[in-house]
């Protein structure tokens, strides 16, 4: 990955390849829930809105109304990559987004495809996003927590950095 990209295109080229994000969200009673949802969108684009289809018939758009403070939590073991992403969702009737965003993947759950009166389009606006690269190997990854572990200083391992959006 190169080091001359933006946080923003760095999160994308990050996230763009893991299919399911874990979006947590409050309920009413303060206990927090997450669902696999999968991620909608073909780039991040400038306003830094991630998009999700999910069913009337669930709870999880009457939640977002209630409190649209959310976290979107995503991750490649095999790759490394953790990124966790705090922001504001809403439920959106944006039909050119639906329409736009609509695959054929999403007609598995919505058979009467955009227009499927069971389908409602989540917006995520993020507000603030972490994330975690480790670019070592396996084997250099042990070896450095041995290291540490006998040295009682903390690994140094990949990338971890905060980003503001």
């Amino acid at each position: 990955m190169s080091k001359d990209k933006t946080p923003h295109e760095r999160l994308w080229e990050m996230i763009k390849d893991i299919r399911f994000g874990m979006l947590t969200h409050r309920h009413p009673e303060g206990g927090l829930h997450a669902h696999p949802l999968t991620t909608q969108n073909k780039e991040l684009g400038q306003k830094s809105v991630l998009y999700f289809f999910v069913s009337k018939s669930t709870e999880v758009g009457q939640r977002l109304r209630q409190d649209g403070n959310v976290n979107v939590s995503y991750a490649d073991p095999h790759k490394d990559i953790w990124v966790s992403i705090s922001g504001t969702a809403r439920i959106s009737d944006d039909q050119e987004a639906i329409q736009r965003l609509f695959n054929p993947m999403a007609k598995a759950w919505f058979p009467g495809g955009p227009t499927d009166p069971d389908l409602e389009l989540v917006e995520v606006q993020i507000t603030h996003a972490e994330y975690w690269d480790v670019k070592e190997s396996k084997p250099t990854q042990l070896f450095k927590m041995a290291a540490a572990a006998v040295s009682g200083e903390r690994p140094k391992m990949g990338e971890h950095k905060e980003v503001a959006v």
